[in-house]
């Protein structure tokens, strides 16, 4: 399996083309909307509600977000969609509506966020959602996760919907993990068996020898998060592409 040529060809927005200074929080449909016409491929991530919603917000609790506090999978959809976003004047999307917004527009990417922290196997209700509402979409879409297991499930559920790992350095100040969780990760072991055809790989960890192995394989390998032009340069030494916030990141590469 491989990715459509956008997901090399564009570089992709993080949880969209994000700026509250303009009305645009993350992953809001203005900054999505933003992103389409900027000519950006997307990333967002999506969340679980307490009605088993795919929701489409980075983080566990509302707090930093959003003007009110708690654990997103503790509220209802309707809840959520409610809840406004931090600078901007719209509550928070199911992947529905987003999926109808991008309409296949741009290559999209889907982070499924893990629901305990642990990347552990206690999964599926997330999953499920996002393959339900993925069932119909007819762009071009991919779907990653820091936890492995999360992957497999997606392949079980989407055969037909290209996959990758999200990687990291794991360094063990940086995690609530435990050591031996962290160096296992690290070495990415999970992308033969998840049937992955892509990681995306932290921004100042690229030289990683399991990276250049995985390459080798055939791999696209992408990288988070790019901030500056100069990163982006940097970066593209090794990356096929890059998920970027901050600037425009250059659509010629």
């Amino acid at each position: 399996m491989t990715l459509p040529r956008g997901f090399v060809d564009l570089p992709l927005a993080h949880r969209a083309l994000h700026d509250v200074a303009q009305g645009r929080p993350e992953n809001s449909r203005a900054a999505i909307r933003a992103a389409i016409e900027a000519g950006y491929g997307i990333e967002i991530d999506v969340q679980l509600s307490a009605d088993g919603a795919a929701m489409v917000f980075h983080d566990y609790a509302l707090d930093r977000l959003t003007h009110d506090s708690g654990a997103v999978r503790l509220r209802s959809a309707a809840d959520l969609k409610a809840v406004p976003l931090r600078g901007g004047d719209e509550g928070i999307s199911d992947l529905p509506e987003v999926l109808q917004l991008v309409a296949g527009q741009v290559p999209l990417l889907i982070e499924l966020k893990d629901q305990d922290g642990a990347m552990g196997t206690n999964l599926g209700p997330l999953e499920q959602a996002t393959a339900a509402a993925l069932k119909r979409y007819a762009g071009p879409v991919a779907v990653m996760s820091f936890n492995p297991n999360s992957v497999a499930m997606m392949r079980d559920l989407l055969p037909d919907v290209p996959r990758g790992i999200v990687t990291s350095a794991y360094r063990y100040d940086e995690w609530p993990l435990s050591k031996s969780t962290c160096d296992h990760l690290r070495e990415i072991p999970d992308y033969d068996r998840t049937g992955s055809c892509f990681i995306s790989h932290e921004v100042d960890d690229l030289d990683r020898r399991r990276v250049a192995e995985i390459k080798a394989q055939g791999a696209m390998i992408c990288c988070w998060t790019v901030r500056s032009l100069e990163v982006e340069q940097q970066a593209r030494q090794i990356a096929d592409n890059i998920t970027f916030e901050g600037y425009n990141a250059a659509l010629d590469a």
